[in-house]
């Protein structure tokens, strides 16, 4: 079992139903929020329909209600989520005190999320009803309805749901295979929130700057410029290296640089409201120029993870570090001891890393460890103990085990259930050692690789028959697994895509 809070604070901060809290929201001005249950895990919160350009005292939010959604897809549902009591309150979240519920508060949802979903939601709501055009809503809310039409973008015409939120162009027969795209077809998907692309820009970023409704975006192997500056993105991934310039537009709440870092980034406030994500093989963790203003860092690489440069992101409030490999290990982390306002530090799979991994940090008072080593175990309670900060160990395993086990991309399941996820190492541990003994390469490789594969995806079919512990996280780690195996065994990328979506059955 973890370790829990216990008592009635939530990281230290009591905080009882009808607590409100005002909401610093991204590019200024303020929302609020106010707790309208506590449970022994969670906590019931709701956002306020609520903003002002100045801080509110509590007395000026007692008249304003539930805020109701209606931006996208919303058809007016409360903003209201569910959070463990374990997720550490924001730095900037200002308790006012306590008021009476208010009219409409809601008793339940199915919701779960972080804290950071009440202010984004208020952001969210506050950029449909100001920055978009109503001729763009209007098209978006028609289109629910329309059935199918047809999408040409210069290539090859294709009918396509008139509802369509995702769209990947990656390589698609929608796009001709040179020259300029046909970028009008895109509205007859007025409903088109999310695009994939791949290599050169070809109009992409003029495109996006005339379609405001489009604000999620992943781009694959990328140009050395890329302007996204005009855009209406609010989340972005760079998939690939040999980025020298990246111009984000002010609008970006979640950026994920996987697999290279640009040199410079240009984006408003060095990235102050950006949840930083990045994803690299190399220990060394050195941040483009331009983003040394940001709050939030997530940082998954193999298997050490140097911190050496970290110190430098002096506004840095969490950290999340994760390892892929052996021996999960982080090494000069000294610089973090610098960084006054790093509350939060969450480790994941950090099978090498130890009590004194981290050097005394001023203002922290959460740490998360998911995957330890069991011997260490008793070494991060004594070191935690009345210090204030907030412990929680999960995932704990035996030396023996990581022995075996620490490579494997299904190792963590064993903690939703020792016998499926057991199995499903078991199931990968066959199919590596068999596509490890494949012949060299060729077209005879990808064919000896598919009953290879076909029987890791049957395998975990049987498990979730009768274990049940492929949910929405477990799902992505298979896929993300199976397609790596797939890509070692020699198997092109979207043949690989398809045979997944074909034999599993979860």
């Amino acid at each position: 079992m973890p370790d829990t809070p216990s008592g009635g604070a939530v990281n230290g901060v009591g905080i009882g139903p009808g607590a409100v809290a005002v909401l610093t929201l991204p590019r200024g001005g303020y929302g609020a929020a106010q707790v309208a249950s506590v449970g022994d895990e969670t906590l019931l919160v709701y956002a306020l329909d609520w903003y002002s350009a100045e801080r509110p005292a509590l007395a000026e939010l007692a008249g304003s209600g539930p805020l109701r959604l209606r931006h996208h897809s919303h058809a007016g549902a409360l903003a209201a989520v569910n959070i463990r009591r374990d997720d550490p309150v924001p730095l900037d979240f200002d308790w006012l005190g306590d008021q009476p519920l208010r009219p409409g508060a809601p008793e339940t949802s199915a919701s779960y999320a972080s804290w950071s979903y009440l202010p984004e939601q208020v952001y969210h709501q506050r950029q449909w009803d100001l920055r978009l055009p109503e001729r763009v809503k209007a098209d978006y809310r028609a289109a629910r309805t329309r059935g199918q039409v047809e999408v040409d973008l210069g290539g090859e015409p294709a009918m396509v749901g008139a509802a369509t939120s995702s769209l990947d162009l990656a390589g698609s027969a929608l796009l001709p295979a040179s020259g300029d795209v046909r970028w009008a077809g895109l509205d007859a998907l007025p409903r088109c929130t999310t695009l994939t692309w791949h290599g050169p820009a070809r109009g992409l970023p003029e495109a996006l700057a005339a379609r405001p409704i489009v604000s999620n975006l992943t781009w694959h192997d990328p140009p050395a410029e890329i302007d996204l500056t005009a855009s209406n993105l609010t989340r972005f991934i760079l998939r690939g290296p040999g980025v020298r310039v990246l111009r984000l537009p002010p609008t970006l709440l979640y950026c994920g640089l996987v697999g290279g870092l640009p040199a410079t980034v240009d984006t408003a406030e060095r990235g102050r409201w950006i949840d930083l994500s990045v994803e690299l093989p190399d220990t060394q963790v050195l941040l483009p120029a331009g983003l040394h203003g940001v709050r939030r860092l997530g940082v998954r690489a193999d298997g050490v993870v140097s911190a050496a440069s970290l110190g430098a992101l002096a506004e840095l409030e969490t950290l999340r570090l994760s390892w892929r490999r052996a021996p999960g290990l982080l090494a000069d982390s000294d610089p973090l001891a610098t960084l006054s306002r790093l509350y939060a530090v969450e480790l994941l799979d950090g099978y090498g890393c130890a009590a004194d991994t981290l050097p005394e940090l001023p203002a922290l008072c959460h740490l998360a460890v998911d995957g330890l080593r069991r011997s260490a175990v008793a070494a991060f309670r004594t070191r935690y103990r009345d210090t204030g900060v907030e412990l929680l160990l999960r995932g704990a395993k035996s030396d023996g085990w990581l022995e075996a086990n620490f490579s494997n991309p299904f190792r963590d399941w064993v903690d939703d259930d020792p016998r499926g996820g057991t199995a499903a190492c078991r199931a990968y541990s066959i199919a590596l050692r068999a596509v490890d003994r494949l012949p060299t390469e060729g077209e005879a490789r990808v064919r000896a690789a598919e009953p290879i594969l076909r029987a890791l995806v049957e395998a975990l079919n049987r498990i979730e028959q009768r274990y049940e512990i492929i949910d929405t996280v477990n799902r992505e780690q298979a896929g993300d697994a199976f397609l790596a195996l797939a890509d070692r065994a020699g198997v092109p990328a979207r043949l690989a895509d398809d045979w997944f979506d074909d034999w599993r059955d979860f």
